[in-house]
């Protein structure tokens, strides 16, 4: 095999400048060491060259690594425990070391660089390793504040001449309104600016403070309402408290859950206990209506109460939620007229505050079905016109109310006989909207029992005139319901001029009679 000539790298060259032997424009040294192709080929010689390179281009990184760890001298090296440690310290700067090369091979001159500072392994032993490291969070600018605070002269600007820069300067009060951003509540999201030189006008900060301050006090409404409102089968604290006082009072043995929920209310099923009075007899079972403290369902119905002479004096006195107090009121005082007139209903036990405790219309806990979810044989639903027709009747004669909302809904089938409920808004014939309450409950009362089969049930306007006593005679219902709000029309002008409420209505078709 032929030989061929190199000329490796010769650290002990001989005597002269270092730079010589490393400066490629350096006189050539002359002495040629003949080898063959096989020592150029082998293994050793290509990694002693790497080496070689990389101890050119990383020379700091290199004296790190070539640091002598284990020497034998003033180490006792009989542990284990510390031979371990130490091999695992040299393990861990050797990696550490690889880390950094990838790094700057990676790097590069780029303004934008990565980091591995998240893998590298820091030795517990190892002291020194993290003393060059800094923290990215430490350093990092803040756009919002200036890097030498700069504080405004009592005279209120800086500068001289063109350079005057007064505190209302447009830059200043942009970056000083977009660091007010971080006092609005943590639940407006207003966003990082970190690395964005942000500056926001006077204009635009002060809207979205003014938007600020509105949601803080939305949601502290909202929460509010949530706190002190019931809501469907749940009940708000302070009605808790007062179911918690009838049953620590003896009244209630025990409320046993919802059966009911409505529009208005919900209403639970409780076992009696006993009355404080001989007096008053509580029932086995009751039911308790608590009217919902929240105002949504009450926006349209305080027609029903702000026109009814027992509670208008009262009315414009009182805020919202007196209102729905009210409410529960004067459906305890219809129910104890209805009861006093012997008309089938609930019998009213005690008031407190919106919760109406009455008696169960029902058994074993088992409320009475509603007449829409009944199923009734011929005779039995004939049977339900006339009691119905009959209480409508005792109703609005013995009474003095209407209905205003009555309907196959509001009437319950129990012992073979149909029972009134939710009388809240009742109101009276005299009231402004009496006779029209009147009207819409015979039509859907006969409506419902023609539906039924009953063949001897009236139309709408023959049982308005059988119930109210009134013979209007039209020909068709436009003009009927004319001739009913004429009427009312007439009550109302009365009431105004000589503030005495219409007595009753005649039932011959004659002019209404007034009290004088």
């Amino acid at each position: 095999m032929d030989s061929v000539g190199v000329v490796p790298a010769a650290p002990d060259a001989g005597p002269g400048p270092a730079w010589q032997s490393k400066c490629p424009w350096g006189a050539p040294n002359t002495t040629s060491i003949s080898c063959s192709l096989a020592d150029v080929m082998s293994e050793q010689l290509a990694k002693e060259l790497q080496l070689e390179e990389e101890n050119a281009a990383f020379p700091e990184v290199v004296a790190v690594a070539e640091g002598p760890f284990i020497t034998g001298e003033n180490i006792d090296t009989s542990s284990d425990l510390m031979l371990a440690q130490m091999l695992q310290m040299e393990f861990d700067r050797e990696y550490d070391a690889q880390l950094r090369r990838e790094e700057k091979k990676i790097n590069g001159d780029s303004k934008v660089s990565i980091s591995f500072e998240n893998y590298r392994k820091v030795h517990p032993y190892d002291s020194d390793s993290s003393e060059d490291e800094v923290d990215w969070q430490d350093t990092r600018h803040d756009p919002y504040r200036a890097d030498k605070p700069t504080t405004t002269p009592r005279r209120g600007f800086i500068g001289k001449g063109k350079d005057i820069t007064t505190k209302h300067d447009e830059v200043v009060c942009g970056r000083k309104n977009t660091a007010r951003m971080e006092n609005f509540a943590p639940e407006f999201q207003v966003g990082d600016g970190i690395g964005m030189d942000l500056k926001l006008s006077n204009q635009v900060f002060n809207a979205l403070k003014q938007h600020a301050y509105s949601e803080e006090r939305r949601s502290a409404r909202l929460h509010e309402k949530k706190e002190h409102s019931t809501a469907e089968k749940a009940v708000d604290p302070k009605t808790r408290l007062l179911l918690y006082k009838m049953v620590n009072a003896g009244m209630l043995e025990t409320i046993t859950g919802c059966i009911s929920t409505g529009k208005e209310s919900v209403v639970f099923h409780a076992y009696g206990g006993k009355s404080a009075t001989e007096d008053k007899v509580i029932p086995p079972e009751c039911a308790i209506k608590v009217f919902k403290t929240t105002l949504n369902e009450f926006k349209n119905r305080d027609k029903y109460i702000k026109d009814d002479y027992r509670f208008k004096d009262r009315f414009s006195k009182l805020n919202p939620r007196k209102i729905i107090r009210m409410w529960a009121e004067k459906e305890m005082h219809n129910l104890t007229r209805m009861q006093n007139a012997g008309i089938p209903c609930p019998q009213v036990v005690i008031l407190k505050k919106h919760v109406l405790v009455m008696s169960f219309i029902g058994k074993d806990q088992v409320p009475a079905p509603k007449l829409k979810d009944v199923t009734l044989s011929s005779e039995d639903m004939k049977k339900a016109y006339y009691q119905t027709l009959n209480m409508m009747q005792q109703l609005y004669k013995e009474c003095n109310l209407v209905h205003a909302d009555l309907s196959e809904y509001n009437m319950l089938w129990h012992d073979g006989k149909v029972w009134l409920i939710d009388v809240s808004q009742s109101v009276e014939p005299t009231h402004p909207h009496g006779l029209e309450f009147l009207f819409r409950d015979c039509r859907n009362v006969s409506q419902f029992f023609q539906k039924g089969g009953v063949a001897e049930a009236l139309n709408e306007r023959e049982l308005f005139n059988a119930v109210s006593g009134l013979n209007i005679t039209a020909d068709n219902e436009v003009d009927f319901q004319a001739e009913i709000e004429a009427l009312e029309k007439m009550n109302e002008d009365h009431v105004q001029n000589h503030g005495k409420k219409l007595s009753t209505f005649s039932s011959d078709g004659d002019p209404p009679i007034y009290d004088e």
